[in-house]
């Protein structure tokens, strides 16, 4: 539980999976007004429901065997209300009407405001301002296909080097209906395709193992292995973990930095976009609380947070409390504007809801989250960002980090790096880490290049995991701790 925040969390009836077609009926209009009417009963400030049906399919290879291959379907519902602070929400799969308002009868029991009792509900499909577009359904692809890209993928990476002594390939595809019913009188419906397949390769030279990792995935279907084919980026991980088995240890100590537009954009997802989502503002637990107006970062630097972003994984045509996807706009050359608010923070807050209402599945409550997050370019030349350097750093993919959200303070792994010398990217590195913190870090930018590269994940956050992508384009930090060898 979050601090300076309550709510109450109900599991009912939820003990097993039922078959997609059963599921696949939603219950009509007049039933979600009912059980619209029915949690609010008794004077809460606003509900939802949310119902979701999935179809996810993951194969795993490890070994040169496909060692899992699991499908199934996935379905249930949940109803929230909100009242001040608080919420309460309860889950089910089971789809029964007398089930449905029992779990609305349940919630509502959390309320005792019978001032606002007596409300109904005409609820009113709304459409999407987005749409994409998915040219091949990873449900219309047949399984030896998908089995066929892990094998490939696992012979492409094995046949770099004799070095290569262990590659993990993963796919995995999830086809998710969802419907959001609200008390401001709207049903939404999105249907959200994710397809991902990752490799992660490991390279030996006696007891020395060093890495490679890479991903492919989004909110598209199997054409995006189509256009990226995997085998390539098989290939590059193996490549990645071969050539740091001969990079010397990184050294330590202050010097430019400049990170990669291919190295993705982790340092802002961490080190800055969690402390602009709302629930984490408000309860005073980031370092950009209350500075709405004030400068945080260089003038160079536009932070923005995009869930329209056709094929991107983070978006989405409405977020999980039924806000249409939108473009906002988080800092603007230095500036902060404001922060990633779902609907209970926007209450709190009195403004509108940003669409970063966001929840792992129909048994989580949704929460402020990132969906695509970016600097956007800048218009410099990446090459000479790199020119500009005569002795420094070069980040080329980033690994996994740590950040503390009230101070702002970092640590980030360099999976990848090189030495700068002379203007030039020099040998490769191993063993870097990235020391700082985020708003001296983001003020300390002085060049932004016109390039920009996307990387994937699934972001944790009180234990719920969403997809979302980030990216940055090249930039350059003058001065930064590398953690290294000293």
């Amino acid at each position: 539980m979050n601090a300076g925040t309550e709510f109450l969390y109900i599991v009912i009836n939820n003990s097993q999976r039922r078959s997609a077609k059963k599921n696949m009926k939603r219950p009509s209009d007049d039933v979600l007004a009912g059980i619209l009417k029915k949690s609010m009963s008794t004077g809460a400030d606003y509900g939802d429901i949310f119902i979701e049906h999935q179809r996810p399919l993951t194969i795993q290879l490890e070994d040169d065997k496909i060692e899992k291959l699991s499908s199934g379907v996935d379905a249930g519902i949940g109803v929230r209300v909100v009242f001040g602070d608080k919420s309460a929400y309860a889950y089910s799969n089971d789809f029964s009407e007398h089930s449905l308002f029992d779990i609305a009868e349940t919630v509502s029991r959390a309320v005792k405001d019978k001032d606002k009792a007596d409300r109904t509900f005409d609820l009113t499909k709304i459409n999407p301002l987005v749409n994409f577009d998915i040219i091949r359904n990873p449900g219309d692809v047949d399984m030896t296909r998908k089995i066929s890209l892990v094998e490939n993928a696992n012979r492409a990476a094995k046949n770099i080097s004799s070095s290569i002594s262990q590659v993990s390939v993963i796919y995995r595809d999830t086809i998710q209906d969802v419907c959001i019913a609200t008390s401001d009188g709207i049903i939404a419906e999105d249907e959200r395709i994710y397809s991902l397949a990752l490799i992660h390769v490991i390279a030996a030279d006696g007891d020395l193992l060093q890495t490679g990792y890479e991903s492919v995935g989004g909110m598209a279907g199997f054409e995006i292995f189509e256009e990226n084919p995997f085998e390539q980026t098989a290939v590059k991980a193996a490549k990645k973990a071969v050539s740091m088995l001969k990079a010397k240890k990184a050294p330590g100590g202050r010097m430019p930095v400049v990170i990669a537009s291919e190295a993705g954009g982790t340092m802002i997802h961490e080190a800055i976009g969690h402390g602009l989502e709302a629930d984490l503002v408000q309860q005073g637990l980031s370092v950009y609380s209350d500075k709405v107006g004030e400068k945080i970062a260089s003038s160079l630097v536009t932070i923005i947070d995009d869930s329209t972003l056709a094929g991107r994984r983070g978006s989405f045509r409405f977020d999980d409390e039924g806000v249409p996807s939108q473009r906002t706009v988080l800092v603007d050359k230095g500036i902060l504007k404001g922060y990633m608010y779902d609907v209970m923070t926007s209450l709190k807050g009195k403004v509108p809801s940003t669409g970063n209402g966001r929840r792992q599945s129909y048994r989580n409550r949704p929460i402020p989250r990132m969906t695509n997050t970016f600097i956007a370019p800048g218009e410099g030349s990446p090459e000479k960002i790199v020119k500009s350097v005569d002795k420094g750093f070069f980040v080329k993919k980033m690994g996994g980090g740590q950040v503390n959200t009230v101070t702002g303070e970092f640590v980030f792994e360099v999976s990848e790096g090189c030495i700068i010398e002379k203007g030039d990217i020099g040998e490769p590195l191993r063993g870097a880490t990235l020391i700082g913190n985020g708003p001296e870090i983001l003020k300390s930018i002085d060049m932004v290049g016109d390039d920009i590269g996307f990387d994937i994940g699934t972001c944790g956050k009180d234990a719920q995991g969403v997809p979302v992508s980030d990216a940055m384009p090249t930039i350059r930090i003058p001065e930064m701790v590398i953690g290294g060898k000293v």
